[in-house]
């Protein structure tokens, strides 16, 4: 996910991607650490999409807050 595509998203929908990335994130090193995957370069892609959304996130919450 580009952040582009981060930004066009509301606020709660941030919120619930970054939810369900974490937890897809969690069980694919479970599943990881059990039998390799084809590509572990998923488990490094969905922790940088998780800390786009934190990012942006963090960034409305300051705007929000100085205003």
């Amino acid at each position: 996910m580009k952040i582009k595509e981060v930004r066009e998203l509301s606020t709660k929908e941030i919120i619930e991607r970054v939810d369900a990335e974490a937890m897809s994130l969690n069980q694919k090193k479970i599943n990881h650490s059990i039998s390799p995957l084809d590509n572990p370069m998923q488990i490094r892609a969905q922790r940088r999409t998780i800390a786009r959304l934190q990012t942006e996130l963090r960034q409305r919450l300051e705007n929000k807050k100085n205003q």
